[in-house]
């Protein structure tokens, strides 16, 4: 996935999570509370997958993309405690809980990969310094 095919995803992530929220804000009780830990983790995806993409080194942007991975998780855990208290019924959350899931697989691969290169290019840097 390229880097405005992820931009774009992630921002439509955190327009369905605002929409979810919005939802939730309207009953009373539990549910509010939920709407804002989940808004706050869902939107933070995009916002900080944006902020990666105007980092201003390779440990920068690991560092930012490790926070997106954070966040998405987090947002499956919300997500989870929504569908297992029973607050919201599971196939009302299923797509974007899939969503999440595959958001959080999609940063940690990335990350994973980010990692391997900036060791490669440490260890090309170093054989060539010798």
């Amino acid at each position: 996935m390229n880097k405005q095919s992820l931009l774009i995803r992630t921002k439509n992530f955190s327009l369905r999570i605002i929409a979810l929220a919005e939802e939730m804000l309207k009953k009373k009780g539990v549910s509010r509370i939920l709407a804002d830990q989940i808004l706050r983790s869902g939107t933070a995806v995009g916002a900080n997958y944006r902020a990666a993409c105007i980092a201003k080194s390779a440990k920068d942007f690991l560092n930012k993309l490790k926070i997106c991975e954070e966040e998405a998780d987090e947002t499956v855990f919300w997500l989870d405690m929504l569908i297992e208290s029973g607050t919201i019924r599971a196939e009302l959350l299923y797509n974007l809980r899939d969503e999440a899931s595959q958001l959080t697989a999609i940063l940690t691969a990335s990350i994973k990969t980010k990692k391997l290169h900036m060791q490669k290019k440490d260890n090309f840097s170093e054989k060539a310094s010798h």
